[in-house]
């Protein structure tokens, strides 16, 4: 194999790994790994507001506002306005949500991190220039994204609704 399909079959990989990590998420709790970020996150920070959340994971307002519509259609967040400020608005958990974060499977973007950050100042560096590199040479240097690995629309709606529903899963390869 020469280089270059070494290159390609190292980033359908990693487009794989991505897509399969995406569908398991969404078979095992009906989210999408942003719906999982977005929970786990309201989670950790306890009372937070909806710009607070957007800083947090890297995502518009209106990305983070448009996952919470969805995550309250299915009772799994409840937003209420603040007692002391009348201007901010903060979102929770339900009990629902709580204990589905319980059983979900860590999301690609928190493994990958944990073993990013152990690697040496100078392999994150090169990882790092490499890939932005690759995005340069794949004419995707100005493509907005966030930093977090799923395939698709972030704010798109969830096609499982509950764990006892088949998830369809297309065989690409």
């Amino acid at each position: 194999m020469n280089s270059i399909q070494e290159v390609l079959v190292a980033l359908r990989r990693v487009i794989r790994a991505t897509d399969l990590h995406s569908k398991h998420l969404a078979k095992t709790t009906g989210l999408t790994a942003p719906q999982i970020l977005l929970l786990q996150t309201i989670r950790d920070k306890g009372e937070v507001t909806i710009g607070e959340l957007a800083n947090e994971i890297s995502l518009s307002q209106a990305t983070v506002t448009s996952i919470l519509d969805r995550l309250e259609k299915r009772e799994l967040v409840f937003r209420e306005r603040s007692k002391e400020d009348r201007r901010k608005v903060h979102a929770y958990l339900t009990d629902q949500a709580t204990e589905i974060l319980k059983e979900a499977p860590i999301p690609l973007q928190e493994h990958f991190a944990r073993q990013f950050g152990d690697l040496q100042g100078w392999e994150q560096t090169m990882i790092i220039s490499s890939l932005q590199r690759v995005a340069q040479m794949m004419d995707a240097q100005h493509i907005d994204a966030a930093p977090v690995l799923d395939i698709g629309v972030l704010d798109r709606q969830s096609t499982v609704m509950d764990k006892s529903e088949t998830y369809p899963i297309k065989n690409e390869d």
